[in-house]
């Protein structure tokens, strides 16, 4: 797979993983970022799991379900407002 490909994956990921993480798009350059990383990740974690995902499709749903879990893992990093008031 050539390298523009990884790129559109990676920004196509990294959209909808913000989209599905309640958030909206973080512009083209993170959600590069978030979908390669994201790429990296869900790769790992398939491989842990045994699941082998092939061509287009397969690589942007792993793409996919690893910048969910790479925004999912930030999120608990990040300070919520409402932890201020308690």
């Amino acid at each position: 797979m050539s390298v523009i490909w990884y790129i559109i994956i990676g920004i196509v990921a990294g959209f909808l993983a913000g989209k599905i993480m309640r958030g909206g798009g973080f512009g083209l350059l993170i959600n590069l970022v978030v979908g390669i990383i994201g790429g990296l990740l869900g790769g790992w974690v398939f491989g842990l799991l045994g699941i082998a995902a092939g061509g287009i499709l397969g690589s942007l749903i792993t793409s996919v379900v690893g910048a969910v879990l790479l925004l999912w893992i930030l999120s608990l990093f990040r300070k919520h407002p409402r932890s201020e008031e308690l």
